[in-house]
């Protein structure tokens, strides 16, 4: 049987939670999932007048589907990439060429590593996430 390196690239489900754009709405969200022991591991919110979009990959997504129903809120979940990768120039150019090679679009991302981190957390929706797996493990990314 072979090992899974817990590291490598992976297909994770992305969150996508709607909330009322207003102070304390993003913090009744984290009190949520702090109280059922769900940990965020990557997180963006977009803005809109009404409402804001809170994406985010956490440590068990089915659970926290059942927090936010449980509150009322719509959560959509998608299939996202999750890398790790090195927190140096042109890490993430080398990532963004590889998949252009191949045709795969880079709908969105976001990450984020403190400035003296050797790794940073890189999540990607892409046009074809099992495809762009595929040529990340060959790639040999870290995640």
């Amino acid at each position: 049987m072979k090992k899974v390196d817990p590291l490598a690239p992976r297909i994770v489900q992305q969150l996508a939670v709607f909330l009322e754009n207003k102070p304390g709405a993003l913090a009744v969200v984290c009190d949520a999932l702090a109280e059922a022991k769900i940990n965020i591991f990557g997180l963006t919110v977009s803005d809109t007048t009404d409402h804001a979009v809170v994406r985010m990959v956490v440590s068990n997504t089915e659970k926290a589907v059942n927090v936010f129903e449980n509150h009322g809120a719509l959560v959509v979940e998608s299939d996202v990439l999750m890398i790790q990768n090195d927190n140096k120039p042109g890490s993430l150019s080398r990532i963004a060429h590889t998949l252009s090679a191949k045709k795969i679009n880079i709908d969105y991302g976001y990450l984020a590593s403190m400035p003296s981190a050797k790794k940073g957390l890189l999540i990607l929706r892409v046009g074809d996430p099992k495809k762009a797996l595929v040529v990340l493990k060959r790639l040999d990314v870290e995640s």
